[in-house]
């Protein structure tokens, strides 16, 4: 499905989930929107512009009260906790991880989502025909394309032989997609080093620690904490010579 569609889905679900008595009000309506970091405020540009587009005008008809949970699921539990008390009309969560942490933290506010994993696998949804419940979004087969990417990776690099991973071990999204990775890097010969961090202070570390040599390449799954790292893993690529990072190529999207 596209983002134009998402765009359609959010305006649709939030005018229609309103109370008959906010239609007779000219009280715009509240839009609370969870995203895990800096990388993610372009989501916000492109929602705000399609909105736009469907005639809805920011201030008049809707406000949106947006989150930076910085990678951080207990701060996505705490504001979507906090969205819902305040009564906003629905909750925006711009990626897989965010949406767990906003189903799990809430009752009964209506969540449109953003998935690159599937959203019946997760548990978000009932199935792709008949939702239920009060999720529902668009899904954007991200995971799915994993092995994929390990082999556009062997196609740039020929010779290469071992590759390093970090994701938080939380993440049901990472956590899928170091499995079919790690099936993939089997089968392509490919040794597959997985690193799970459990804070950005480790993460960091860790990537530090890379030492020149020891991997020929960084493998990007979804995890929002490792994509805000994003600048991070490329300076030390460029420092100890990676054969190649992914995380910013179009191969990895």
């Amino acid at each position: 499905m596209s983002k134009k569609f998402l765009r359609w889905l959010l305006a649709t679900v939030f005018l229609t989930t309103a109370q008959p008595s906010d239609a007779q009000q000219s009280k715009p309506y509240r839009v609370g929107v969870l995203l895990p970091g800096d990388a993610w405020y372009v989501i916000i540009d492109g929602l705000r512009n399609g909105l736009k587009e469907l005639g809805l005008e920011e201030g008049k008809q809707f406000v949106l009260e947006i989150h930076d949970t910085k990678s951080d699921m207990k701060a996505a539990e705490e504001a979507a906790r906090n969205l819902e008390q305040e009564k906003v009309n629905l909750i925006y969560a711009t990626r897989t991880s965010v949406t767990i942490a906003a189903k799990r933290a809430t009752a009964d506010i209506p969540i449109v989502f953003c998935a690159g994993t599937d959203p019946v696998v997760l548990g978000l949804v009932e199935s792709f025909a008949k939702p239920g419940g009060r999720l529902t979004g668009v899904y954007e087969p991200g995971t799915d394309l994993t092995a994929k990417r390990l082999e556009i990776l062997k196609e740039i690099v020929p010779k290469l032989r071992r590759i390093v991973t970090f994701y938080e071990p939380r993440n049901p999204v990472a956590i899928e997609s170091s499995k079919l990775a790690r099936a993939a890097a089997q089968q392509m010969g490919i040794q597959f080093v997985e690193r799970p961090v459990a804070s950005v202070e480790e993460l960091q570390a860790g990537v530090r620690a890379i030492k020149m040599g020891e991997v020929d390449a960084f493998f990007q799954l979804p995890d929002p904490m490792v994509q805000g790292q994003a600048q991070l893993i490329i300076d030390t690529a460029r420092r100890i010579r990676f054969a190649d990072y992914v995380c910013r190529s179009k191969v990895c999207h």
